[in-house]
């Protein structure tokens, strides 16, 4: 919706006179009448007919504004994407749209262009043979693509926008370290959903949860955007077109030429240059193709986005009605008291052992750890969720007010601060008898992280919500970084070999460690014969048999391949059915039907 009063809701203008604007005349000498000069009543006609000749109707006013706007919209003309300014007419709209959407975006310039073409060859080139530090080699000019197109917008670099952009390039950091693909995937879906926060900057809840996913948004929009700016700069520079492209031909044609003699006059340089160069053949080019439409689409939809962001925050959840003081806390009181009972007992596991708990309920040291973990990390998401309601129908009256809430809701985070350590210990005592595993180690990281967002909650109680929702992202994604970077597949191997080593388990699960990652490696290593053989065969037939180009291999497969060409594995496997198998796999019966999902 433009700034300015439209035409039709102007007063109607008085005819003027003798004082109205002329069209712009030759001067004449000061007290000498010009030639052909009328006289006084002349004058007076010609000054009316003149100014209602130079007035221009509403109509003409409306189109001259909208054809001025352009013009500066077409020359590049930088403005804020979060006002309405010179730089794009914007259609009169007082709903929901006129609230969330941005004015159009300047036009595309050269830098961006560029940017999002490299973004699209490198997806052609580097992310068809695998996840590796190819992503992170696309993420740079695709990084560079939004930042030079908020640039052009107008836009500044504000202190949480640096926080998303350089946590989700952080996070591309994981496939290159990580060979495990379950770390990855979380990794590179939490990139994604920073990077689409650094574009938007949202900061509400309604903001932070869909700005996330606001990338969508702008996939269509940012290619009509980027063909429309493509035919505009053609139309006007084609001379600049043709002297870039014969450029580009140029130095391709020099790069080939000079490459391939080079290549043939020297094995070391020919090996060096083919191991960086991705293979092409022509069975690739559709899955290429493909590759580079989508690095292309997703480089134009960030461009777009970080020039014309959503304003997600936008859209307002409204609070609940205020309820009575007593209607409200009465439950919550109760739920305190009840949390405060389970607490009590809990002590007597939290600082007493499992010894106590076995004799106080008649429990195997498996039953009462597996018994009550999942109770309680139910129990924990169920009390974020009441926290949530009971917040959205506080009572808001005044100071007394806020404090009722915060004497009621800061006591039941403590008290669920206390179940979270409970059920941790209850996952410490289950591991420590039967070891690690995938689940374990994932489902103990999430009640880990609820945790942190409990001691954020009662920080806020203190100092205010307004960050709550960007510090709750921020720890979210710092939990899948530190989760990635830590190696599941590692630890998980390293707590079982060394329950081995330590005499814990007479046996270790072959069954089981044999399908980890590559990252397991260095710890399996350590296992005596045949278990160590056993573990690794299958691990070493994809490492040592996989051709997988450097920039889609990780760290921790290149670390277990050089291991394991030190080392290879011995035997035929024939040894492989009985290791492992002396007594029961992790020290735990499955049930009837062998089937254990824990």
């Amino acid at each position: 919706m433009s700034d300015q009063p439209s035409e039709a809701s102007r007063p109607p203008e008085k005819p003027r006179g003798a004082d109205t604007p002329r069209p712009p005349e030759p001067p004449a000498a000061a007290g000498t009448p010009a030639a052909n000069e009328p006289g006084p009543s002349e004058a007076r006609t010609a000054g009316a007919t003149s100014a209602d000749t130079a007035r221009p109707s509403p109509a003409q006013a409306s189109d001259g504004r909208r054809q001025r706007a352009q013009a500066a919209q077409q020359a590049g003309q930088p403005g804020s994407p979060w006002q309405h300014g010179a730089g794009a007419p914007v259609a009169k709209d007082d709903g929901m749209t006129a609230r969330l959407r941005p004015p159009p975006p300047p036009l595309i310039r050269p830098a961006v262009l560029g940017s999002v073409l490299a973004t699209a060859l490198l997806s052609a080139l580097f992310l068809s043979d695998g996840l590796g530090a190819n992503l992170l080699i696309v993420a740079v000019p695709a990084s560079l693509a939004a930042f030079f197109a908020a640039q052009a917008a107008g836009r500044r670099l504000r202190p949480w926008t640096a926080t998303w952009a350089v946590g989700g390039l952080a996070l591309l950091a994981v496939p290159a370290l990580r060979d495990a693909g379950w770390p990855t995937f979380l990794a590179v879906v939490s990139a994604f959903a920073l990077g689409s926060l650094a574009l938007h900057g949202s900061r509400s809840w309604p903001g932070v949860l869909i700005g996330s996913l606001g990338l969508f948004d702008s996939v269509v929009p940012g290619i009509i955007w980027g063909v429309r700016g493509i035919r505009a700069r053609a139309g006007g520079s084609r001379a600049n077109w043709g002297a870039t492209l014969r450029t580009t031909a140029v130095a391709l044609v020099l790069l080939v030429v000079f490459g391939t003699l080079f290549a043939s006059a020297d094995a070391a340089f020919a090996e060096l240059l083919g191991s960086l160069m991705p293979e092409a053949s022509v069975g690739a080019g559709p899955w290429r193709t493909l590759l580079f439409a989508l690095g292309l689409a997703g480089a134009l939809a960030a461009a777009h986005a970080a020039a014309a962001p959503v304003r997600w925050d936008g859209l307002t959840v409204r609070p609940g009605k205020p309820r009575g003081r007593a209607e409200w806390a009465l439950p919550l009181i109760v739920l305190n008291l009840l949390f405060a009972a389970f607490i009590t007992l809990q002590l007597v596991v939290l600082f007493g052992g499992y010894d106590k708990a076995r004799d106080a309920t008649g429990l195997s040291h498996a039953e009462y750890a597996r018994q009550g973990f999942w109770q309680l990390l139910w129990a924990t998401l169920l009390t974020l969720l009441v926290i949530a309601l009971a917040l959205r129908w506080a009572p808001r009256g005044g100071t007394g007010d806020r404090t009722l809430v915060r004497s009621v809701l800061g006591p039941l985070c403590v008290l669920t601060l206390v179940v979270v350590a409970s059920a941790l210990r209850r996952m410490d005592l289950y591991v420590d008898e039967y070891g690690l595993t995938r689940l374990r180690i994932s489902v103990a990281a999430m009640e880990l992280w609820l945790g942190v967002v409990l001691i954020l909650i009662l920080a806020a109680g203190v100092f205010g919500a307004r960050f709550l929702p960007r510090a709750v992202a921020v720890s979210a994604a710092a939990g899948v970084l530190a989760f990635g970077l830590i190696s599941p597949d590692g630890l998980i191997a390293e707590q079982n070999v060394q329950r081995f080593e330590d005499g814990r388990s007479t046996s270790i699960d072959i069954d089981y460690v044999k399908d980890l990652s590559a990252d397991a490696v260095p710890a399996l290593d350590r296992l005596p014969e045949p278990e160590r053989s056993c573990a690794l065969r299958f691990i070493q037939n994809d490492v040592l048999h996989d051709d997988t180009p450097w920039y889609a291999t990780s760290w921790g497969e290149a670390r277990a391949k050089e291991i394991l060409e030190k080392r290879p594995v011995k035997g035929d496997g024939s040894d492989c059915y009985r290791a492992g198998r002396e007594g029961t796999g992790d020290g735990y019966e499955p049930d009837d039907d062998g089937y254990d999902p824990y």
